[in-house]
């Protein structure tokens, strides 16, 4: 079994175990597969899937971006209060200004983690601060309610195009347009080669540096867009929003099937990792079980999930060893 079977596999393991899941919840509850049960599960999944995708790019790269909850947070207020001054402002605009916001906050981390040499985990550490800093002072100690929001922007966290809602449209284009780039462009395959091999990327000719910046540039954009959905969602913004999430998104990415060390994953396991976590969160409560155990459940899936890439990583490392032709 090659390499890519062995993602496959992962993947439909984690669908398996979402149906799985799905299935013993609607037996013990039949309601939880009711046209609004499934609806709210789908609203809530396609942000966290949003941000996903951006992390996916990331962590491909061996790197990590955990400023993504406070970019969402930062994103969201910043289109809430364009709104609330600017009520007729198109929803196309809001989009574009929550990820614009967003993809500057992501250039930030992408320049510091290049031009300062300092590892990522603790470059959005700091930036994680940083930008939820922001936010506060923006915001001081103020929310934006959902009636200061345009009807029709708070329509659109709920609207439909032939029962399909528009977060979901969203998310699935972004998974669609990211997995076609990583797999046929090759500036997309170059991100595979740094996570895999940094030293040979190098080696390769592989523009490291533009790639690392460009790999954070599109998760903080998707942060910043997933932050206007968040706001279209909810109805209410304040400092706060998406604090935390930054923990969901990595443990969605990690079970998903990509590889914490880079190098391998697709955002079609982290989008189905995203969908997992969801899932859980919804269905703990109709099996009656506390909440509490949500933590512990995806703490073990997580670490399963480590736990599987190092054993693939070592029998993949051993067949190559096996196939080297011996010297004379």
């Amino acid at each position: 079994m090659g390499k890519h079977s062995l993602l496959r596999a992962r993947e439909l393991g984690i669908v398996l175990a979402l149906v799985a899941l799905i299935g013993v919840t609607a037996a013990v509850n039949p309601r939880f597969l009711s046209p609004q049960s499934i609806r709210d599960l789908v609203l809530a999944a396609a942000i966290l899937v949003v941000l996903a995708v951006g992390q996916t790019v990331v962590v491909i790269t061996r790197n990590i971006d955990l400023s993504v909850g406070s970019v969402l947070g930062l994103s969201a207020y910043a289109a809430g209060s364009l709104l609330q001054a600017a009520p007729g402002t198109p929803v196309v605009v809001a989009l574009l200004v929550g990820a614009g916001v967003g993809a500057a906050c992501g250039l930030v981390n992408g320049a510091l983690v290049r031009f300062g040499n300092v590892p990522a985990l603790v470059v959005t550490l700091g930036t994680l601060y940083v930008y939820r800093g922001i936010c506060f002072f923006w915001a001081g100690g103020q929310q934006i309610n959902a009636d200061e929001l345009p009807p029709g922007f708070l329509a659109f966290g709920t609207a439909a195009v032939l029962g399909v809602p528009w977060l979901l449209i969203i998310a699935l284009a972004v998974v669609l347009v990211a997995g076609f780039v990583l797999r046929s462009y090759r500036s997309g395959r170059e991100l595979y080669a740094m996570g895999s091999n940094p030293q040979a990327a190098v080696l390769a000719g592989v523009p490291v540096g533009r790639r690392v910046m460009a790999a954070f540039l599109v998760s903080g954009a998707l942060a910043g867009l997933a932050g206007v959905l968040f706001a279209a969602r909810f109805g209410t913004v304040d400092a706060a929003s998406g604090t935390g999430d930054e923990l969901e998104v990595v443990a969605a990415v990690v079970v998903g099937g990509v590889a914490v060390f880079g190098g391998s994953g697709t955002v079609y396991g982290a989008a189905v990792g995203a969908l997992l976590l969801t899932t859980i969160g919804s269905a703990l409560p109709v099996l009656a079980i506390d909440q509490f155990w949500q933590g512990a459940i995806v703490g073990a899936l997580i670490l399963a999930a480590i736990g599987t890439d190092r054993v693939v990583a070592a029998r993949l490392a051993a067949r190559l060893r096996r196939r080297e032709p011996h010297r004379v």
